[in-house]
């Protein structure tokens, strides 16, 4: 597994899964899905695995071999 993910592939996933951008404060969007869930993605060329992991399983509530079929 990489160590890192484009930022571009984790936007694009967070879309298929029903997350709409609500508002960006400087480098930082804020995400919310129609069900309650929040999450804020900074955005960077690339998303650390570390970082991109504990936003998968804390805010988006699912696994981490889920969030990765959709990229």
């Amino acid at each position: 597994m990489p160590n890192s993910v484009k930022l571009r592939k984790v936007l694009d996933a967070l879309h298929k899964l029903g997350f709409k951008e609500i508002r960006q404060k400087g480098s930082h969007v804020f995400f919310e899905h129609p069900d309650g869930r929040t999450t804020l993605v900074p955005m960077h060329k690339e998303i650390k695995i570390k970082l991109l992991t504990k936003i998968i399983k804390q805010d988006l509530k699912m696994q981490k071999e889920e969030f990765f079929k959709m990229i």
